[in-house]
Parts: structure tokens; sequence; C-alpha cells
């Protein structure tokens, strides 16, 4: 299992009282996956540098987490079918 970061933005529409339910899908995705998470940081609402879905906001998650490389892809594919996810970035650590 390797460790990765994944950064994440959510949709602005989800109430911040609501972003732990969205979490609560997410941990299920990765766990669906065979991940595990090790550490959640919320950043809360930014400004996004450009409008995404018509967006200028977004909610900031970033998340470490293990998972096997050959199930990277098929996460990917999982997140980028989720509407509540805008745009996220899965990075590979060394650590």
């Amino acid at each position: 299992m390797r460790n990765y970061e994944l950064t994440i933005i959510l949709n602005p529409d989800i109430a911040e009282e609501d972003v732990p339910q969205t979490m609560e899908k997410l941990s299920a995705l990765i766990a669906k996956n065979g991940g595990e998470i090790t550490d959640t940081e919320q950043w809360g609402r930014r400004k996004l540098s450009y409008p995404i879905k018509h967006h200028a906001e977004g909610n900031y998650v970033m998340m470490k987490l293990g998972l096997e490389p050959e199930k990277t892809t098929q996460f990917e594919n999982d997140l980028n079918l989720v509407e509540d996810y805008l745009r996220h970035l899965l990075l590979r650590t060394d650590n």
C-alpha cells in the first residue's frame, strides 16, 4: 500500500453542516477501493482562481490516505462521477 495525498474541492452549494455527510461518502468511496484514511484537514470555503462549473468558491479538503497503486485509476474514475466534487488532485507521497 502506498501513501497518497488527496486534495478535493467540494461544491459550494453544500451547506457547511452537510460537509461531514459528504466526507462520509468520500470515506466510503475510499474504503470501497481498498484504501484507508490516515489524516483529514478541512480548509474551509475559499475563492477559486477561476470558475469551475460556474462556481467562484469551493470547500477545500485535504486527506492523507493509503491505497494500492493499481486501484488509483478506478478511484479517480469514481471521484469524477460524483457531482458534489468539483475537482480533485491525487498525489503519491514519498513517505
